[in-house]
């Protein structure tokens, strides 16, 4: 499983999202994959899932994976409530669980 975290320039809030999803997954035990993307190189990024701050909604509504779009950066809460429900998915479809 690959997750991408995005934001404008591809080092200011993608590296913190980062951050926040490998200490998900380690919570969580799922292996993955996480990596950051610039606005601009987001749409020729393979990836499983995309976390992202909402401001970048209007760029990012018609990709074909999905997008966890996420309002209070630093709200540790509001990451785990969004993306832990769709990790555990992902892992269960890819046959993790």
């Amino acid at each position: 499983m690959k997750i991408l975290t995005v934001c404008g320039m591809g080092f200011g809030t993608s590296l913190m999202l980062k951050m926040f999803i490998q200490d998900l997954l380690k919570e969580l035990n799922i292996k993955a994959d996480t990596d950051v993307s610039d606005l601009g190189s987001v749409r020729g990024s393979q990836a499983d899932l995309i976390v992202a701050p909402s401001d970048m909604k209007t760029h990012l509504v018609d990709l074909s994976i999905p997008v966890i779009f996420i309002e209070n950066l630093i709200d540790k809460r509001e990451i785990r409530s969004k993306v832990a429900p769709v990790l555990k998915q992902l892992h269960e479809t890819a046959g993790g669980a």
